[in-house]
C-alpha cells in the first residue's frame, strides 16, 4: 500500500487520476493508448489501456469505477505477474484528498514475488509522488468531461 495527502478537492483529484490522456503530463509515461473504452466511455468499467514506460508495456483492464471515490484495475499483461488486482481510493479529507493505493498480485515466476513488490512499490510510489505535486485545478480544467 502506498499513500499520499493531496491538498486539492477530490473531484480534481478523480478527474486527473482517471483520465488516461493526462498520465503522459504528470506520470512519468511516454504514452497510453486506450485499446477499448469503458463505461462510461472512456475510462470506466472494461475499459484496457497500455501503459508505455521504461521499455515496457503494460496492459490494464479497469474492474470498477465509482466516481469520485474508488477505481480497480488489473494489470492483464506485460509483467511476469498474474492475479494482480489494484484499488486506488479517494477520501475526501479537510485539507483536501486522501488517496490510498493498495495492489496484490502473484508472480508468475517462483521465488520473484518480492523482488517483483519492491520493484511495483518503488515504480508506484514515484508515480504516486509526482501526481501528488500536479497543479490539479489547471489538470482538471483541461480533463474531457
Amino acid at each position: 500500500m502506498i499513500q499520499a495527502q493531496i491538498k486539492a478537492p477530490r473531484d480534481a483529484v478523480w478527474a486527473v487520476y482517471t483520465d488516461h490522456r493526462g498520465w503522459v503530463n504528470w506520470a512519468g509515461v511516454k504514452e497510453v493508448v486506450l485499446r477499448q473504452q469503458g463505461d462510461p466511455a472512456p475510462n470506466g468499467v472494461g475499459a484496457r489501456r497500455v501503459v508505455r514506460a521504461s521499455g515496457i508495456a503494460v496492459e490494464e483492464e479497469i474492474v470498477a469505477f465509482e466516481p469520485p471515490k474508488r477505481m480497480v484495475y488489473r494489470i492483464v499483461g506485460g509483467i511476469p505477474i498474474v492475479n494482480h488486482e489494484a484499488c486506488v481510493q479517494f477520501e475526501e479529507t479537510p485539507e483536501g484528498t486522501h488517496l490510498i493505493w493498495n495492489v496484490r498480485f502473484d508472480p508468475l515466476i517462483p521465488l520473484t514475488g518480492g523482488l517483483m513488490a519492491r520493484l511495483m512499490k518503488a515504480g508506484l510510489q514515484q508515480i504516486l509522488d509526482r501526481f501528488a505535486a500536479c497543479d490539479f485545478e489547471s489538470l482538471a480544467r483541461s480533463t474531457p468531461g
